[in-house]
């Protein structure tokens, strides 16, 4: 079933299906980017400021993954992602058989978020009054990036509908980066 593959065969598959190219080129697409490189600066600025250990590391892996994600809202990456596991598939001869291994990597997936926020909140014990509001809006980012990762039609569906013409997966996103914004202003206010 799983055949042996040569890398610039995969990297030619997934250059025919996938270019780089802005991927939400929506005034509410740079609005989330722009969003998101607050947090970024905000996140360092607390990062800087803070002195406890266990804070500085939640504020570093914060700044690192608001960067992350900040570059993957407009590089689409998980669109490459996707096209490298089609392209996969179809060369091994699994294709048919896709779904097994969505799900697997879905599962997989929904595990690896919850088991960062938990190390967030373990991370953070005895600290959460003063992050907790940062931990949440983690929360709210890793459940957006979760249902977009697992791309269910039906809950694209619902959070693609609009409230006063603004997507919810729009307010969903955002919320948790002004969660997390507001628990840096927080903190470099009175640090």
């Amino acid at each position: 079933m799983f055949k042996d593959v040569n890398l610039s065969t995969i990297a030619a598959c997934v250059g025919d299906q996938w270019s780089p190219q802005i991927g939400d080129p929506t005034v509410a697409g740079w609005v989330t980017v722009v969003a998101y490189g607050v947090c970024v600066v905000l996140s360092f600025m607390t990062l800087m400021r803070v002195q406890d250990s266990r804070e500085r590391i939640f504020w570093g892996l914060v700044v690192l993954a608001m960067l992350f994600l900040g570059v993957n809202k407009q590089l689409d990456l998980q669109s490459m992602l996707t096209a490298a596991g089609r392209c996969l598939s179809q060369i091994q001869g699994w294709y048919e058989k896709r779904r097994v291994f969505q799900l697997d990597f879905i599962i997989g997936l929904l595990v690896l978020a919850v088991l960062l926020l938990a190390l967030a909140v373990w991370l953070m014990r005895g600290r959460l009054r003063r992050n907790g509001v940062a931990v949440l809006g983690l929360a709210f980012v890793a459940a957006f990036v979760s249902v977009r990762a697992v791309g269910f039609h039906h809950v694209d569906t619902l959070i693609g509908s609009r409230f006063l013409d603004i997507r919810y997966n729009v307010l969903f996103e955002l919320s948790g980066l002004v969660l997390i914004g507001a628990n840096a202003i927080m903190l470099t206010a009175i640090v």
